[in-house]
């Protein structure tokens, strides 16, 4: 799994990302502090998305690729602190994972 934050994101970035955003997201984004990009398989992403959402007030939603049926990267939005809590929050949850199995 691979993760990314981008801090105070340009607007080429929230425009990119608001073509490529799944339904029901609300779509203004323009007072974003920072966006988190979590990538990797599609049961990964799917328990990603519910620690996130969990773990702090961001708003989570998965970006389309060059596949519609393929899930494979989320978008964390909220302010800087949030969206880098909800990252720790997922490797965090992701190492206890690895140690149960």
């Amino acid at each position: 799994m691979e993760f990314r934050i981008i801090k105070s994101p340009s607007k080429g970035t929230i425009d990119i990302l608001m073509k490529r955003l799944g339904i029901g997201v609300d779509n203004d984004l323009s007072c974003v502090g920072a966006i988190g990009l979590v990538q990797g398989r599609m049961i990964d992403m799917i328990f990603a998305v519910d620690i996130a959402e969990k773990a702090v007030g961001v708003t989570v939603s998965d970006i389309k690729g060059s596949c519609p049926q393929n899930m494979i990267m989320i978008a964390i939005f909220g302010d800087t602190a949030s969206v880098e809590s909800a990252i720790l929050e997922i490797k965090s949850n992701f190492k206890k994972e690895k140690t149960i199995c």
